[in-house]
């Protein structure tokens, strides 16, 4: 097949989904089953004849894919928002995991008739929730929960993938090598979550430095900029022996919650990226599938999916978060709102390429339990919220601004000139962390009149046109007295 032809399938696909997601919206049926559906429509079993079954191919797609979508989240995670549930997340997303990975994998192992670590690996790799599509389907039928319940659930799907990717390579490896032992896992797991915990937080610091202090002279390059430093980010944190996937994660907690220099282009480019990820993973995922081989498991894939929607998963919720007092509501409610995504699938791909018994079955199971569980828990989301009185039948607020600055009629433009020995010379606005009160709305910089950014540095006399509420005079005035500025 010629570049052409490929190049044309492929955006042809591409704007295939992105339609689609219309119809998503439309019947609250989830994207990603969509996305799911046409890959495998134009797989070699549908009428698009698309021979495809590079597992290995497929795999990579996946990690990267993961890679920027749990970056994206992270930089959309409000660190305001899930501090106040930041320990019911980490144990939902760690012991809960943890849980539904052996409670399903008990059932397994009586269902398939599998070996106990076979059994277990079915469970650690559907153990992980992705909430993805979730949201996409509340916020189209305006399901808006109380009591903090839609951060907790935004900070298990970030948070829980790298304990599902453990998990299953760790099981993997005790499947190949007969004489390990699932203690020794322990011990592996405490350092790759620090490791990538530490990782994460101390380069996504550095990051916030590079990105505000580059300074750059086109804003193109910024988000050019951040798709190399996540790529570094999770390389060096795995080269080291850390958790890559919690670490960009993390990393994108950090700095999506600091001023960065363009930061409202550096959102945008990557939600739009996210986007991209997701469906480039699930059509590939799609793609990988012979619904042939679906039939033979569909019976004990249904079993499985059922177990986890309604025992497994729920029992793993209560044990997690009942040592926080939360009724049983809103239990049902977490439970409810944990279905499965492309991760399983991806993850399944690992035992397969690695040659593990029963693998291609086990491959196949995890993508049929996937569209069961999106299809029964993402469809019937909003009437499970409204079922359990969770609902708060509020308008969802429309999407914020990066900054929004503090002004009104009252407000004033001020003239100041910065002094040759003013501590604000050679630094940037964005490191100046100006209140939302003041606004440098132009600088006039010998004859060259300037509009400023974040990343504009301030040069010895240059006149600022700056516009100030009532309430920020008296720290201008300030800033005026100790010589720092000076009032024209």
């Amino acid at each position: 097949m010629s570049i052409e032809w490929s190049l044309l399938i492929a955006a042809g696909l591409l704007i295939l989904s992105i339609i689609a997601t219309r119809a998503s919206n439309r019947f609250g049926v989830p994207g990603l089953i969509l996305f799911l559906t046409i890959g495998i429509l134009a797989g070699s079993q549908g009428p698009g004849g698309i021979a495809f079954a590079d597992y290995q191919l497929a795999q990579t797609v996946g990690v990267i894919a993961l890679i920027y979508i749990l970056f994206s989240g992270g930089l959309d995670t409000d660190w305001k928002a899930i501090r106040p549930v930041l320990g019911q997340g980490m144990v939902l997303a760690n012991l809960g995991v943890l849980l539904s990975a052996v409670i399903v994998g008990f059932f397994a192992m009586w269902l398939l008739g599998f070996s106990l670590l076979e059994a277990l690996l079915i469970g650690a790799i559907v153990s992980s929730t992705d909430a993805a599509a979730v949201f996409a389907v509340m916020r189209e039928r305006g399901v808006n929960l109380k009591h903090n319940l839609e951060p907790l659930i935004e900070l298990e799907s970030g948070s829980n993938d790298p304990i599902a990717v453990f998990l299953t390579l760790g099981l993997t490896g005790l499947l190949l090598n007969p004489n390990g032992s699932l203690l020794d896992l322990v011990p592996s797991f405490l350092l790759q979550m620090s490791l990538g915990a530490l990782g994460g937080y101390g380069l996504g610091r550095l990051a916030v430095m590079i990105i505000n202090r580059i300074r750059l002279q086109q804003e193109g390059l910024y988000v050019v900029l951040t798709l190399g430093l996540t790529l570094m980010i999770y390389a060096l944190v795995s080269l080291i022996g850390g958790n890559g996937f919690l670490a960009v994660y993390l990393a994108g907690i950090v700095i999506g919650n600091y001023n960065l220099v363009h930061k409202r282009s550096i959102l945008r480019f990557h939600d739009g990226v996210a986007w991209l990820m997701q469906i480039a993973m699930f059509l590939t995922l799609g793609l990988l599938v012979f619904p042939a081989q679906l039939i033979p498991v569909a019976g004990s894939g249904l079993l499985l999916a059922l177990f986890l929607a309604f025992v497994a998963r729920p029992l793993s919720v209560f044990a997690s978060l009942i040592w926080f007092r939360r009724g049983p509501a809103e239990i049902l409610m977490v439970s409810w709102a944990g279905l499965r995504g492309a991760v399983p699938i991806v993850l399944a791909t690992f035992p397969l390429l690695a040659g593990v018994p029963h693998a291609g079955m086990v491959f196949n199971l995890v993508f049929f339990i996937v569209l069961v569980s999106v299809l029964l828990q993402g469809m019937t989301i909003s009437h499970v919220a409204r079922w359990l009185k969770l609902n708060a039948d509020r308008p969802r607020p429309p999407e914020t601004q990066t900054y929004v600055p503090d002004v009104s009629l009252r407000s004033r433009m001020l003239d100041i000139v910065v002094p040759a020995d003013s501590s604000v010379v050679n630094k940037s606005l964005i490191q100046l962390d100006l209140p939302r009160g003041l606004l440098v709305v132009q600088i006039q910089r010998g004859e060259e009149l300037l509009i400023p950014n974040g990343g504009t540095v301030l040069l010895p006399d240059d006149h600022l046109l700056v516009l100030a509420t009532p309430e920020m005079l008296p720290r201008v005035q300030e800033l005026h007295a100790r010589g720092e500025l000076v009032l024209k």
